[in-house]
């Protein structure tokens, strides 16, 4: 794909024009591939009265409807795919927690497709041919483990595939097999680096010099502690199953200025979450993608509830899309202010005292709702260090965020951990049931 001497692949060294060309080439191509082998596509485009010969320019995609999570549930488990069954060589899914589980499904070209580009997201992080890969993403089902897995073999990298879990082993493994390169998401990263301090190990010292954190919402605040106390390049990266899984978009590690979308695969838009109109270039709104390269599941304007901007390419043509704020669906309305819990964090992060570990748990009084924020105290921390932490976190978010909350102190170690995406809100209120 590309040679040790230029770490660029012929797809990232397009120029702009070039780069317009050929998406505008495999989108039309993509959009035909859905109509006449999707049945849900050739149905959901001839009811907004269009056809793929409609697409002359890359701004005739917003004429075409959109695809949400709820169509890929609607089509469980395989009414989605544009290929027959047996040319499908992997299958992946959705957990299910909230509803019918969605299924993607993948060609030989497409796995090749997606090894390719998790490879290229591994060089733009910083990651070379010959170095040693810890995945701890988990494996199975959830897209993560197995897709940083062949991308760092096609990188040319040598992978030890760790999975989430067993914390105390992680560490050891990190300590023996010595990796440069950590793949994670970047909660359970924070719950290593507590097993390496209670381990008595340095997490300073280790032969780590790159982490690529995706698969949740984080901070720049989280990136500097984890850089601080691991000394090394924490970049992000970006991907959902739905689209293909990680690799999509990636932040490279000479800027760390966002995350360049591999837009020769994908093609984004930034669409208003409640009119879905597309927003001019720069404005922050829900990201939408279209596939233009898959063959087992081509995607049409997939709504990712991701909320984000668009902006110029620095380090690569690519147009960046800044790091995920929040989503448009994990977003608590209290008392008619938006509240996510990445403004939380960033508070969190940077009070006295407090460690990196919160839930954030509403609760119902009266008619009211009620938010709490729930912070673990650092081990170190004395009784009057937690109760001016509480206080602060208070202050802090009325005068930041607009809304009156509760803060609680709780334990070390007390909140659940977990070894892959962190559940930050609990919602304790009676359901409405009418």
């Amino acid at each position: 794909m590309t040679d040790a001497a230029d770490p660029l692949d012929a797809g990232e060294r397009l120029g702009a024009e070039e780069l317009r060309a050929l998406q505008l080439e495999r989108l039309r191509a993509s959009l035909r591939h859905a109509y006449e082998h999707v049945p849900f596509y050739r149905e959901s485009f001839d009811k907004a009265g269009v056809r793929p010969e409609d697409c002359r320019t890359l701004a005739d995609l917003a004429r075409f409807p959109f695809t949400a999570k709820a169509d890929l549930r609607a089509n469980y488990p395989y009414g989605m795919f544009a290929v027959p069954r047996e040319r499908i060589r992997r299958l992946h899914a959705s957990s299910g927690t909230t509803g019918q589980p969605t299924v993607v499904g993948y060609t030989d070209r497409d796995l090749s497709v997606w090894a390719d580009l998790v490879a290229r997201s591994l060089r733009a992080a910083g990651g070379r041919p010959g170095d040693v890969v810890h995945v701890a993403y988990g494996y199975g089902l959830f897209t993560g483990g197995l897709g940083a897995h062949y991308g760092a073999e096609r990188l040319g990298c040598t992978v030890v595939p760790a999975s989430g879990g067993m914390t105390a082993r992680q560490v050891r493994l990190i300590l023996d097999l010595e990796p440069s390169v950590i793949m994670v998401t970047p909660s359970y990263m924070l719950t290593l680096l507590d097993e390496f301090e209670r381990q008595g190990v340095d997490p300073r010292g280790t032969s780590l010099r790159v982490g690529v954190f995706g698969a949740e919402p984080w901070t720049e605040p989280m990136r500097r502690e984890i850089e601080e106390r691991f000394a090394i390049d924490a970049v992000d990266i970006y991907g959902l199953s739905e689209v293909m899984g990680p690799g999509v978009a990636q932040e490279c590690a000479e800027t760390k200025d966002g995350l360049h979308v591999w837009e020769d695969h994908f093609y984004p838009e930034i669409v208003d979450p409640v009119t879905g109109e597309v927003l001019p270039e720069g404005e922050r709104g829900e990201l939408v993608f279209t596939s233009l390269t898959k063959e087992a599941m081509p995607v049409i304007r997939y709504r990712t509830r991701d909320l984000t901007r668009l902006l110029p390419g620095t380090a690569r043509v690519f147009r960046r899309m800044e790091k995920i704020t929040g989503r448009s669906d994990d977003m608590v309305i209290l008392r008619g202010v938006n509240v996510f819990p990445t403004q939380i964090e960033e508070i969190v992060l940077r009070t006295p005292g407090v460690a990196p570990h919160f839930q954030l748990r509403l609760t119902r009084e009266g008619r009211l709702d009620a938010l709490t924020v729930r912070a673990e105290a650092r081990p170190d921390a004395p009784p009057e260090v937690r109760k001016a932490a509480a206080r602060s976190i208070v202050a802090a978010v009325k005068d930041g965020v607009g809304v009156s909350v509760r803060a609680e102190i709780v334990e070390p170690e007390s909140l659940e951990r977990s070894v892959g995406k962190i559940r930050r809100i609990v919602d304790l209120r009676p359901r409405d049931d009418g």
